[in-house]
């Protein structure tokens, strides 16, 4: 019971860290996210976050909460997840409440405005580094297959402006089917031994 309540509180007291300091949305969170519970706390593998990326990437809402919950359900169950969303949502909760009663001083504020501008181009950087380190991780997988969609991925978004959405569904289909022919295959070869 101990253990529990100390993963409890180290996933919520993260989680609220993670997502009071970070500026930026939900593709500046994940790399903190993975940094923290896969290089730190070593409670989940670089597979593990890679595929929790791709999951809150392409589930609706939010990519930090959808992130957390996934996150925190992988760690401790439901009560794990909830505890996570709660840890994820309550920073920007209490910034923006603060924010909205002092609105009309921040808004033609100078110095605030240059210090969004600024924090905008630290965004930026973050999530290149973030699609460098992912991208990384698949060309090392050396699969063929897996570095041709993600080129085909960005050529469709970059270049042709496909919607993301279609995007996703078709590289769904192509991973659904990749799993389908590699347990196809492994059914066949455990017939033959």
């Amino acid at each position: 019971m101990k253990r529990k309540i100390r993963i409890y509180r180290k996933l919520f007291s993260s989680t609220f860290y993670l997502s009071a300091f970070t500026f930026g949305g939900g593709f500046v969170i994940i790399p903190l996210m993975k940094k923290k519970f896969v290089d730190d706390l070593r409670w989940l593998d670089e597979d593990e976050m890679l595929n929790i990326t791709a999951l809150a990437q392409s589930s609706p809402g939010a990519v930090a909460v959808n992130a957390s919950i996934l996150l925190g359900y992988r760690i401790a169950g439901i009560s794990g997840a909830l505890i996570t969303v709660l840890g994820t949502i309550l920073p920007p909760l209490l910034t923006i409440s603060v924010i909205s009663l002092f609105y009309t001083a921040f808004r033609d504020n100078i110095v605030v405005n240059a210090v969004l501008k600024g924090m905008q181009a630290g965004v930026a950087a973050v999530i290149v580094d973030v699609v460098i380190k992912l991208s990384g991780n698949i060309v090392k997988e050396n699969s063929t297959a897996s570095i041709l969609v993600m080129i085909g991925a960005f050529v469709a978004t970059f270049f042709f402006k496909i919607n993301v959405i279609y995007i996703i569904l078709a590289c769904g289909c192509i991973g659904a089917s990749k799993a389908l022919i590699q347990a196809k295959k492994a059914s066949k070869g455990g017939d033959i031994k």
